[in-house]
């Protein structure tokens, strides 16, 4: 029986500063042409993607359309996949030599697994490195709330470059709803999960480029950006929940799986347009229940106390002092002395410094 033919869809909006680097990257792989292909789904780029995608001529495949976001893109292209595996990759980012072998194995040694996730190398502007592996490779599937549980704090393992899902899970999965023009790939890997097994590779596969026009982060306090991110996050689970029920998965894992996103949703909201002080420490202290699962009394106290500001102050005003006081030299090592930040225990971080 020979190996898998393999289709990577690389999505791609504008990115001409990268997206030679993500073609190369995976036409470098230690992996046969004639056993996968690579289809790039530009998504209505106006700078010079397209001819750079031309000059790789017949060894990448190229479908043009008309902007939409990530969910059209995917839309797109997954039903002009003829592999039996898809692995995705964002145009801004790019693998690590031995990605399609790894997953493709994974995949073929284990029938009742789906997707396959594995670690992340995020890169800065400056040259700074900081991965995050797990520290164990589980498997888990979201069919009770056990399993619920697991895939929302290992879900970041299997976003959009370190994703790749077999063929016929795809199709089950069908049309992504196109209003998410990001976090579509949160609505593909979570179905991808309820349909099947889902692994963790626990080595690191992918580089994850951090620059200013990445449409996920809203580090740059961009307004605009924090209101399309937390309109797209209510969609999502919205779209989660309906289809998760129609699914006939039980209602306490339903809300396992929702609950994360929609209160992330509404912790964008709250710093960005207000709030009711209530309204702040409800949602901050289920957030923390969801992240820090095994948080002892000490960081729960800590917790608690740290809030007290927020039961008096609009919602607004507390994310303001909260985020001048983070940025605080002399409280980050009082922090670290005397209560070191929570870090989860199934994930292993190692920071690169600027070369």
């Amino acid at each position: 029986m020979g190996k898998p033919f393999v289709s990577v869809l690389i999505d791609t909006y504008n990115h001409e500063r990268f997206i030679e680097q993500a073609i190369v990257s995976v036409l470098e792989q230690d992996f046969a042409e004639a056993d996968r292909e690579i289809i790039v789904v530009d998504d209505g780029s106006v700078d010079g993607t397209p001819e750079i995608v031309k000059r790789f001529g017949s060894r990448v495949r190229s479908l043009r359309k008309a902007n939409g976001g990530q969910a059209s893109a995917f839309n797109e292209g997954i039903p002009e996949c003829r592999g039996e595996i898809v692995a995705f990759l964002d145009g801004d980012d790019w693998w690590a030599p031995g990605k399609l072998k790894a997953v493709s194995e994974a995949l073929e040694g284990e029938p009742a697994v789906g997707i396959v996730g594995h670690g992340i190398t995020e890169v800065y502007t400056d040259g700074r490195e900081h991965s995050e592996l797990l520290r164990e490779a589980p498997r888990f599937r979201i069919d009770s709330e056990k399993g619920a549980r697991l895939f929302r704090l290992r879900k970041s393992f299997l976003g959009s470059s370190r994703m790749t899902l077999r063929a016929e899970v795809a199709r089950r999965i069908g049309q992504v709803p196109e209003a998410l023009r990001i976090e579509a790939d949160e609505y593909l890997f979570t179905l991808g999960a309820v349909f099947s097994d889902a692994l963790i590779l626990p080595e690191s596969l992918t580089f994850y480029r951090l620059h200013e026009n990445n449409a996920f982060q809203i580090s740059n306090g961009d307004p605009a950006a924090h209101r399309r991110k937390r309109e797209v996050l209510q969609v999502l689970a919205n779209a989660l929940q309906k289809r998760l029920k129609e699914l006939g998965l039980a209602e306490e894992v339903v809300k396992t799986v929702v609950e994360s996103v929609a209160i992330e949703a509404t912790l964008i909201r709250l710093a960005t347009e207000g709030g009711y002080p209530w309204q702040t420490v409800r949602a901050e202290l289920r957030s923390y229940r969801i992240t820090n699962e095994n948080a002892g009394l000490g960081h729960w106290l800590f917790k608690c106390i740290a809030l007290l500001p927020a039961c008096v102050l609009p919602a607004k005003r507390y994310y303001t002092l909260r985020q001048s006081l983070s940025t605080n030299t002399t409280y980050r090592k009082a922090r670290e002395k005397w209560l070191p930040f929570l870090q989860a225990e199934h994930v292993e971080r190692i920071r690169t410094p600027r070369p």
